[in-house]
Parts: C-alpha cells; sequence; structure tokens
C-alpha cells in the first residue's frame, strides 16, 4: 500500500469516495432501525429500493467506466471497434427489459423478476474478475462474453420491474411521484458515482480483476438488502396470479437459456442492429394494437408515451458518449493530471447527486405556482442542453492538435450540461411511463422505454465507431468535428419538441388521471382499465 506521502490525485479521489460510502451505508443503516412505515415523507420501501438499486448500480456503472479501457488495453481491440461493441452491449443492456417486464406483468410478479436478475447480474459480475492473459487470442475472452452475457440478461429482469414497484408505492393522484422518482434515481447514481471510482481506480492501477471482484461485490450487498427490506414493499410486485414452482423455474430457465443466446449474440454486432430494427417495429404494432383498444382518453396518453419513447435514441445516442468516444478522447486528448481516466465517469453521477434534490425542488415549487414546464417540454429542454454541451466542448477544445490537450474544465462542462439534461428527461420519463401506462401494460411500456434506450445506445456505438475513422484509432480533428455536428442536431430536434409540447400534454389528460385498480380488480373487468372515466365502455381484450 502507498505511503499517504506519495498519493497523486487518483489516491485522494478514491480515498473520499470509500470514505462517502461508509456514509452512505450509515444512514441506511438509520433508515433501517426506524419503526415507523415512512421516512422523509415517503414510504420507507422507496428507501429499501434505492439502497437496492444504488449497488445494482454500484458494479453496474463501475464495470461500465472500464469496459472501454479493457477491451483496448486488455483484449487489444481499436478504439472503433471497442465502442461499437461498447454500444451493442449496451443496447442489449436495455433491450432485454421488454423480455424481463413481459415476464414479470404475466407471471413473476416483479418482485422475484428482480431477485434472479440481481442473481445472474452476481454472476456475471463475478465472472468478469476471470481476465486471462489478454489479447483476443486468448481462449480466456470467451469467458468475457459470457459475463457480459449474464450482465445483460441480469439487468433485462431487474431494470424494468424495480421502477414499477417504486410507481406502485404511490397512489396515481399522489404529487410526491414525480419527487419519488428523483430520489430513487439519485440512489442510482450515488451507486454509479462511488461505484465509477472504487471500481475504476482499482480496476486501472492495481489490476483489472481487483475492480470487477469489488463490482460483484457489490451487487451481492444489493441483493441482500433487496430481500430483507421485503416487507417495507408492502407487498407491492407479487405474481398477477398464484404461480406453481414448476412454472416459475420455467421461467428461470428461459433467463438461462436468454444467456446463451446473447453470448453469441454479443459477438455479432451487426445482427444487433438487425434485431433492434425488427424488435421495434414489431413493439410499435403491439403498442398501436394495444391503444386502439382503449377508450379515448387512455389511447391518447398511450400515444403521448409513444411521443417521448421515440425521443430516446437521440438523447441517449449523445448522453452515451460519455461511456465510449468521450471515455478514449479524456485518456488520449485531455490534460488528466495524473487521474485514472475512468474516475471521469463519476462526474456525471456526481453532478445527479447534487442537482437532484435542487430539480426535484424546483419542479415542485414551480408546480405550486402553476408553472412546471410539461413532461414533453422538459424532454425539450433536455435534447437543447445535450446539443449545447457538445458544442461547448468543441469551442473549448479549440483545435484538432492532438499535441495541444484539452483542458479539464471542459470535460466537466460537458458533463454538467448533458447532467441537467438528463435531469429534465430520464426520471420525468420514468414517472411518465409508471403514471400514463395501463395497468395490465405497465412494465411492457417501461420496457419499451428501456428498449428505445437500447437503441440509442447502439446509436451511440456507431458515431464512437465513426470517431475511429477508416483506420480504427481515433483522431481529435475528426471526434471534434462530429461532436458539432451532433450538437446542432439535438439543438434543432428540441426546437421542434418544444413546439409541439402543447399537443402532447393534451394528450396526456392528466386531469381525469385516477388510480390504478389492483390486479385482481383488472382480472374482473377483462383486462381493462386505469380506473378512468370511461363512460361504462370496458376495452377488450
Amino acid at each position: 500500500m502507498k505511503d499517504m506521502g506519495s498519493w497523486n490525485e487518483g489516491d485522494w479521489i478514491a480515498a473520499i469516495a470509500a470514505l462517502a460510502l461508509f456514509a452512505v451505508l450509515a444512514i441506511g443503516g438509520m433508515i433501517a432501525a426506524r419503526k415507523s412505515d415512512e421516512f422523509a415523507g415517503h414510504p420507507r420501501g422507496l428507501f429499501v429500493l434505492f439502497y437496492a438499486e444504488m449497488w445494482e448500480r454500484f458494479s453496474y456503472y463501475g464495470m461500465r467506466a472500464l469496459l472501454v479501457l479493457y477491451l483496448t488495453k486488455h483484449w487489444l481491440f481499436e478504439d472503433s471497434n471497442a465502442t461499437l461493441i461498447y454500444g451493442a452491449y449496451g443496447a442489449l443492456v436495455y433491450i432485454t427489459p421488454v423480455l424481463g417486464g413481459i415476464i414479470a406483468d404475466r407471471w413473476l410478479g416483479q418482485r422475484k423478476a428482480v431477485l434472479f436478475g440481481g442473481l445472474l447480474l452476481a454472476a456475471g459480475h463475478g465472472l468478469m474478475a476471470v481476465e486471462g492473459n489478454g489479447g483476443q487470442g486468448d481462449p480466456t475472452i470467451n469467458v468475457f462474453w459470457a459475463a457480459l452475457a449474464f450482465i445483460i440478461v441480469g439487468s433485462g429482469f431487474l431494470k424494468a420491474n424495480i421502477s414499477v414497484i417504486v410507481g406502485n408505492l404511490y397512489r396515481m393522484s399522489d404529487n410526491r411521484r414525480d419527487a419519488a422518482y428523483t430520489i430513487f434515481y439519485m440512489g442510482v447514481n450515488v451507486g454509479a458515482a462511488l461505484g465509477t471510482i472504487l471500481v475504476g481506480y482499482l480496476g486501472e492501477t492495481i489490476g483489472w480483476a481487483y475492480g470487477f471482484g469489488l463490482a460483484g461485490i457489490g451487487m451481492v450487498l444489493g441483493l441482500i438488502i433487496f430481500v430483507v427490506g421485503r416487507p417495507a414493499l408492502l407487498g407491492r410486485g407479487e405474481p398477477p396470479a398464484p404461480l406453481t414452482k414448476g412454472r416459475e423455474w420455467t421461467f428461470y430457465g428461459v433467463g438461462v437459456a436468454a444467456v446463451a443466446v446473447i453470448w453469441g449474440l454479443i459477438q455479432a454486432q451487426g445482427v444487433i442492429q438487425d434485431l433492434l430494427i425488427v424488435t421495434g417495429i414489431a413493439m410499435l404494432g403491439y403498442t398501436l394494437y394495444e391503444a386502439f383498444k382503449l377508450p379515448k382518453e387512455p389511447r391518447e396518453r398511450m400515444f403521448a408515451m409513444l411521443f417521448l419513447i421515440a425521443l430516446n435514441p437521440l438523447f441517449w445516442g449523445l448522453y452515451e458518449q460519455a461511456g465510449g468516444s468521450l471515455n478514449l478522447y479524456t485518456d488520449k486528448f485531455v490534460d488528466r493530471g495524473g487521474v485514472p481516466t475512468s474516475l471521469f465517469q463519476s462526474i456525471n453521477p456526481i453532478y445527479i447527486v447534487i442537482l437532484a434534490p435542487a430539480f426535484a425542488a424546483l419542479w415542485q415549487w414551480l408546480g405550486r405556482k402553476g408553472l412546471e414546464p410539461s413532461a414533453p417540454a422538459k424532454f425539450g429542454l433536455g435534447i437543447l442542453q445535450v446539443g449545447i454541451g457538445f458544442l461547448v466542448f468543441v469551442w473549448g477544445a479549440g483545435t484538432g492538435d492532438p499535441a495541444v490537450m484539452t483542458s479539464v474544465v471542459f470535460v466537466f462542462l460537458i458533463y454538467l450540461l448533458h447532467t441537467t439534461g438528463e435531469l429534465c428527461l430520464s426520471p420525468v420519463g420514468l414517472s411518465a411511463m409508471a403514471r400514463l401506462s395501463p395497468v395490465h401494460l405497465a412494465s411492457f411500456v417501461m420496457g419499451a422505454w428501456f428498449y428505445m434506450t437500447a437503441v440509442g445506445n447502439f446509436v451511440a456505438g456507431k458515431i464512437g465507431e465513426a470517431t475511429g475513422g477508416e483506420g480504427g484509432e481515433m483522431s481529435k480533428d475528426l471526434v471534434l468535428s462530429i461532436y458539432s455536428k451532433i450538437g446542432w442536431v439535438a439543438i434543432a430536434v428540441s426546437i421542434v419538441v418544444l413546439l409541439l409540447s402543447p399537443l402532447v400534454k393534451k394528450w396526456m389528460h392528466l386531469d381525469t388521471l385516477e388510480d390504478r385498480v389492483s390486479p385482481a380488480d383488472q382480472q374482473a373487468v377483462y383486462g381493462g382499465g386505469e380506473g378512468e372515466h370511461t363512460d361504462g365502455a370496458l376495452p377488450r381484450r
């Protein structure tokens, strides 16, 4: 272990992160010790989900911060190939919630799906610690692909379903819902920030296996919290109908089989693009089919959700440059002052931890005054800020000369603008999906939200691939040229979204939105409705 007198900036950052982790755990212990059903004005179950998701994100984002660097420095992929693999991996992580959402909606229930997904994730992060000798000719690379497959399928069972449980803790008319999702989102980013720093630090300075091993430990801790905290969930997320053990294990078998399929798919990135297109068309057709079976108001809510979901590929395609091309750019062309590259991935989640409470308070304050922007308007503002972030970064870099290093200040600025954009879009989108979707499609709609995020991740990979040029190695001048173009495109799209936002808000029919009926009540009315006023008409099955 280093003597403290010889510590550099990266060592101090890691030490501070470790202390912060202990502080967060101490606060969690205080919440667990309370006997009341609420804490800070919210159900105690919200904080069980907060801590479970915090550890899951600790493991996921810690591994994510290292992934492109691991691909280029250990497995020796070219920059362009590494960013494409990163995008394909991100796409699959977000597309599998469609499968996990459907299984949870119809059979397993959200709680069992989250638990199973967590077990797969723990296995995947454990396998990531098996690094072998490196290079693409090393047979151990097949263990690496298997690790990614376990993580992808595990995320599919966990991601959408844990978000649905958050929404189920509140009545539909409860004005704390947006604040609850922002608090939950802050938990996501506490884990992301601490995981990125600690996992990234260990991986880059001591050894890849140490970093990935710590990620696996974080996932196991998240599972323990979720299991122990089950009573605080108040029975939310249970199977919609009695489930036999045999049938339950059949669905677990489907999950394990999916791991084998994904193992092959992650190695064939070209196939993923075709899969995204075909699946996207099928999902759109199914959504429209369901929408036109509904009465006018819930049908128009479905159209509003489709509008918001359709903006996901653009936003995340630009935003997810953070873990791909921007990560490599930071490694090659930024004056980092001795700080490991992966630690810069913590800037975004740290900003969110700081700014999320302010945004939650801002929306509530504006809401009381009748000035809060609608969800579609917030989306437009989010995309606008992402576009401005790229233009500010290009301006700050100044020249395409690789000998002139970019000031770290502009890395902080692009992450700041992308973070404020994210806070206008992501927690608001999660809340809108849970709030507006018909109860019998709740997890499917949340899965569709993550599916279009998957498309965005693949788009991010293709943009990152382009920054490698024809030779496969990143060029500073080419990166800045691409960033300038996508920045202006984002600004143009944001203007269109802001102009259309009044119409989309009208489709949401927030004034007549009522609380969801229970699954049993819904089954009794042939799968229909959310309790909206329908003049006696029930949707058809």
